[in-house]
């Protein structure tokens, strides 16, 4: 019994130092077929250093109050391609790739000053630094799933900044990114290695994921395929969205909601398989005076899907706000 046990012993420290051991040496390759964001930016395309960052956006328009775009999980500044031009009439819009997504820059650990520029507030001290270098004292937040996260927290942390919210599908009751007891998991150094090869499984599934954020996959175009996977191409995607994964954090925005004070419209899908067409309309629900418009026969991403729909919604609704036109 006691040889047995200590074979046992012995057996569990071998597994146990190959499991500490193995991630630390094993290759990891880079990801294939990658080159500088730059070199893969279109003739919209503009760069701009902020908070030491060089970030990717598009802009059209000028005057008026602006509008920000903020983007979704594994989208860009392309998912607004429908919609940027026709909101921009009467007014700037800007759309910008967030931290670990589009063309813009990916850095990687060691931070300056220890801070992961992929946190949700790194994200909205960035929201607000571009807008302090494009001269845009004041805007409307336009944000979509997750993008619509850190409008909401740009718009509590920082109001005087936020005219209005548009609020379209957001993740706000479920979402944050890995649970709060394994975040230490994922921060291993054994994990941090390996962790960059786990994500490139996206270029498999990501498909998936769009189908599922359409009601009907079969308007899906393949321009909005390459405009979805054309940032799989630059350097470091796989790194930062790892980098991003574990610079998530639970916010509970679902408790502050009662703090907004300016004017909020919730768009949504009447077929969300993403984020449930219900939570949205909770949420409008929970927001003091907040206007809600659930568009037919339309999914996750309705200034996709639907862009003369959700035109109409966000032009009306900005029509009653002071200074939007």
């Amino acid at each position: 019994m006691k040889r047995w046990l200590r074979v046992l012993l012995i057996g569990l420290g071998i597994l146990l130092a190959a499991a500490i051991v193995v991630p630390l040496v094993i290759p990891v390759p880079p990801a294939g077929d990658t080159q500088p964001a730059r070199e893969l930016a279109g003739p919209d395309s503009r760069f701009l250093e902020v908070t030491g960052l060089e970030v990717h956006l598009q802009q059209a328009g000028s005057g008026g109050l602006p509008l920000i775009l903020l983007h979704g999980f594994g989208a860009s500044v392309f998912s607004w391609h429908a919609v940027l031009e026709p909101l921009a009439v009467d007014r700037l819009v800007v759309g910008f790739d967030r931290p670990g997504f589009g063309l813009t820059e990916r850095p990687m650990p060691p931070y300056p000053g220890g801070d992961s520029p992929y946190s949700p507030t790194a994200q909205v001290d960035l929201t607000l630094s571009l807008m302090d270098a494009l001269g845009v004292e004041r805007a409307v937040l336009v944000g979509n799933s997750a993008g619509g996260t850190i409008s909401l927290l740009t718009a509590l942390e920082h109001p005087e900044r936020v005219a209005a919210l548009v609020l379209v599908d957001p993740a706000v009751f479920a979402g944050g990114g890995a649970p709060s007891w394994a975040r230490p998991f994922l921060k291993l150094p054994q994990v941090r290695r390996i962790g960059p090869m786990f994500v490139r499984n996206i270029r498999d599934w990501g498909r998936d994921l769009i189908d599922t954020a359409w009601h009907d996959p079969a308007k899906i175009t393949p321009e909005t395929i390459a405009g979805y996977t054309l940032p799989l191409h630059a350097e470091n995607w796989d790194r930062a969205l790892w980098e991003l994964t574990l610079a998530s954090q639970e916010l509970d925005l679902a408790s502050r909601l009662s703090e907004l004070k300016m004017p909020v419209l919730v768009i949504t899908g009447d077929d969300d398989r993403i984020v449930p067409t219900a939570d949205s309309i909770r949420l409008a629900g929970e927001i003091p005076g907040a206007e809600l418009v659930v568009v037919p026969a339309c999914g996750h991403v309705p200034h996709e899907e639907c862009p003369e729909a959700f035109l109409e919604a966000v032009e009306a609704f900005l029509a009653k706000i002071p200074g939007t036109g």
